[in-house]
Order: C-alpha cells, then structure tokens, then sequence
C-alpha cells in the first residue's frame, strides 16, 4: 500500500505530460487543412498524406509507449532479477519520468510537423534526440547491471566489472556524442545533419561495444 501511494504522484505526473500533445492536437485541429502531412523524407519534407484526423496519431502512439515505459522502469525491481540493488530503485523512477517527458515532447514536435510549418520537423527532431542522448550518458555510469537499460551484451551481463566500465566508457562518448549530434545538426542543412546524427549514433554504439569486448577478451582485468 505504501508503495503504491508513493507511485501515484509519479503517475498522475507522467498522465499529464502524455495529456500535453493531445490538447495541443485539439487546440489546433479546427484550423487545419482537411489533408496534413503524414510523413516526412530525410530533407524534412513531406512525402505522404492523410486525413487532418491522423493528427491524434502521433500523441496517441506516443501516449501507449509512454504508459509502457513508465510502468515497466517503475517496476524493474519486480521484473528484472538482475535488478538487486535497492539504491536503483529512485534513478529508475525518475528515469520513468524522463522517457515519459522524452515521449511527450517528441509527440508535440510530430504533431507541430504535421501542421505543415515551413520549419523542417530535422530541424526540431535531430537537436532534440541529440540533447537527449547527451542526458543519457550522464545517467549511464550510473546503471547498474539489468536486463532493461544500458548496453545489455553478453559481457556486460556475465561480469559486474564489464558492465561498469562499460558504461563509463559509454557515458562519455554519448554525453559528447550527444552534443555533437545537436551543434551539428542545428548548424548543417538537413541531409549532412541527418548524415552526421547517424554517423554519431554508430559510433556511439560501437565504441562502447568494441571496448567491452576487448575487455572480456583480457579476462575483464582493467588495465
């Protein structure tokens, strides 16, 4: 009982901020074209569209992974047996926050693309996700071992040791992958920006891979 009364001022929160999209959908649909925008090519220009309705898509698919999100990092303790450090507990409830605000934000910038705003949706989407990765590697070294967040490889999971030199490692590269992706993409045109946003995400993800691997081959011995 006591648990559940301490969740609930965490879920009325997170039903807010999923509610945010959904009044600005509304708030804007009366002034919509009866056709908008629906999807977008790497330039940030529309390529299909539909019905002024499908403006509540985006809140909407945005609204199901939040709710999803939130009670699967509130209730890690419960699900992940990997998860056995009870000071987690409190980094994984405000994590549950953040990707419900993370969601949230991400459905307010599909829905303003699909006002058909001169304003490239790269433009708004690429700085965002950027700044987003770059609060993720501050969290990273923080993760202890579990099977729902962080970089989850066959190492990391055998061996405690693996595991957070790992995430030191990664905290870094996507703290600083992070910016790069938001300078970059905010100063470039939008195919070189999309080309560097996913030229760091690569490298954001096979450094950290290849240095927990190399580290396994010596026996996970930190040099």
């Amino acid at each position: 009982m006591k648990a559940m009364k301490k969740s609930t001022p965490n879920l009325f929160f997170a039903l807010v901020m999923l509610a945010i999209p959904f009044g600005y959908a509304a708030y804007i649909y009366p002034g919509l074209p009866a056709t908008i925008p629906t999807h977008f090519n790497i330039n940030g220009e529309a390529n299909d569209w539909g019905d002024k309705s499908y403006i509540f898509l985006g809140p909407a698919i945005m609204a199901g992974a939040g709710l999803a999100t939130f009670f699967l990092f509130s209730n890690i303790k419960n699900l992940d047996p990997k998860r056995f450090k009870s000071e987690d507990d409190g980094m994984f409830k405000k994590m549950a926050l953040f990707m419900v605000g993370f969601l949230s934000i991400l459905g307010i910038i599909i829905t303003y693309a699909a006002t058909g705003n001169s304003l490239s949706i790269t433009k708004l989407l690429l700085p965002f996700l950027g700044i987003v990765f770059s609060i993720m590697g501050w969290y990273m070294p923080k993760l202890h071992q579990n099977y729902f967040a962080g970089f989850k490889l066959p190492w990391t999971l055998e061996n405690v040791d693996n595991w957070e030199e790992t995430h030191k490692v990664a905290g870094k590269v996507w703290l600083y992958g992070g910016i790069l992706q938001t300078v970059g993409t905010i100063a470039l045109p939008s195919t070189p920006a999309f080309i560097v946003f996913m030229s760091a995400i690569f490298i954001m993800v096979v450094i950290p891979t290849i240095f927990s691997y190399r580290m396994f081959k010596r026996g996970n011995q930190i040099k």
